[in-house]
């Protein structure tokens, strides 16, 4: 049985975001609140860190008609607490903790064991979700260590998935050099040792990774890496892989595009990987992801079209993403996180839209989905948001999702997901505040 909404006010969070919408009176507000998080008078760089996330989500799957499983309804509030200590002689502490309150907990967080609803993957856990020293007294270089966010590129392939309520941080180390006398070269190395996930287990890997990027002048950067995965449990065998790739981008913003005039500009990616099976893998494999897109910024417009392709050949042979941020990739209603098992081609078009001076933001995106050989119809998806910002600190979000399911009578045997033949709608309201 699903549990009784806790009546726990939200009156602190209201109240703030009511008060953001004051400019005068919130920028007095919040100058109050960064001068007392901040240690300007201790040290360098010191800080309490916060963070406060509000969101409401629903969903609603059914098939042919018919509900699937009861409609999910997650109402939770995610509070981040950190100690940024100052910086000494090059060196930098810093302690987070991270929580997360399902007030009303009618879902499945895929840890509660309501398995008769709908998936909302946001249990109520608490956890340290970062704990770090770092090292920065060698030029151009910063030494981290310990349980850290790594975002890298896209984070299509090492990313925080930064949208779900826990992120999921690493232990590792992470070496940064950034030498902008070379053009502006930046290299990221480094090891991972265990993923904390963002449904808050734990799974232990050997991860070396390498990525490269380079800056092209003003015409975006060129980028090289390489991750190499290797999960020695026996139940995650089959997600160890070697990956390697070369990625030209420009840009993901209308004022970072390539101008050819005042109002217009250019934006494009360009990218190519290559995976195949490593270490503890079971399955002998080798799979291509192909990733284009193309796009023109008019006026602060944005408008790209595009093609993001994986590969796959059966069970346990497809080209897959186990650290990436798969949420902002494929469709927001998160169908395919997994790969399917005869891959997948993804053509979509973005139209961002942006409003007073950029403080609110409103994007629709249409994906059109099939096999990696566009035979095999997997459905479409339609995906709308609008951000609010209010300043620095303050935000707030809608969000819509709606997932048709593909009619191709293989559909089911080739995907290899269950939950695919169902169409799926997601609603989501969000407020944030963060210093």
């Amino acid at each position: 049985m699903p549990r009784q909404q806790r009546k726990i006010p939200l009156s602190a969070a209201l109240l703030t975001l009511s008060v953001a919408s004051n400019p005068v009176f919130a920028e007095s507000v919040t100058q109050s609140i960064e001068d007392a998080l901040n240690f300007y008078h201790y040290g360098k760089n010191g800080a309490v860190k916060f963070d406060l996330n509000y969101r409401y989500e629903n969903v609603d799957q059914s098939k042919d008609g018919v509900r699937a499983l009861q409609n999910a309804n997650a109402n939770t509030a995610r509070l981040r607490l950190g100690f940024l200590s100052p910086a000494f002689h090059g060196l930098q502490a810093y302690a987070e903790y991270e929580g997360n309150l399902a007030m009303q907990e009618d879902y499945n967080s895929t840890r509660n064991g309501y398995t008769g609803f709908s998936t909302v993957a946001d249990p109520e856990k608490s956890e340290l979700n970062q704990l770090w020293l770092s090292y920065a007294g060698i030029a151009d270089t910063i030494i981290k260590g310990g349980r850290q966010r790594i975002k890298l590129d896209d984070d299509r392939f090492i990313g925080n998935v930064g949208w779900r309520q826990l992120e999921t941080t690493f232990d590792s180390v992470l070496i940064t050099h950034n030498n902008q006398q070379l053009f502006g070269l930046v290299v990221n190395t480094g090891y991972i040792g265990n993923v904390q996930t963002f449904t808050n287990t734990t799974e232990s890997i050997q991860a070396p990774f390498l990525n490269i990027n380079y800056k092209i002048g003003d015409y975006g950067n060129a980028i090289g890496y390489g991750y190499w995965l290797d999960y020695p449990e026996a139940d995650t065998f089959e997600k160890s892989s070697q990956t390697y790739g070369l990625r030209a981008t420009c840009c993901t913003k209308p004022l970072d595009s390539i101008k050819f005039s005042d109002n217009f500009g250019l934006v494009y990616t360009a990218e190519w990987s290559h995976q195949s099976d490593y270490g503890h893998g079971k399955t002998p494999y080798d799979a291509t992801r192909w990733n284009f897109m193309g796009g023109l910024s008019a006026y602060n417009i944005m408008v790209q079209g595009a093609v993001e392709q994986l590969g796959g050949s059966g069970k346990n042979k497809t080209f897959d993403t186990p650290l990436g941020t798969n949420h902002a990739f494929q469709g927001w209603a998160d169908l395919f996180l997994i790969t399917p098992n005869n891959g997948i081609r993804d053509v979509f078009a973005t139209v961002m839209v942006p409003f007073q001076r950029g403080d609110l933001v409103v994007t629709g995106v249409y994906h059109n989905f099939t096999d990696d050989t566009g035979r095999l119809d997997f459905g479409d998806e339609w995906d709308f948001q609008m951000v609010q910002k209010f300043g620095k600190h303050y935000s707030l979000l809608a969000k819509y999702a709606l997932y048709n399911a593909g009619h191709d009578p293989a559909f089911n045997n080739v995907a290899g997901v269950p939950t695919l033949s169902s169409d799926t709608q997601k609603i989501w309201l969000q407020g944030n505040i963060s210093f």
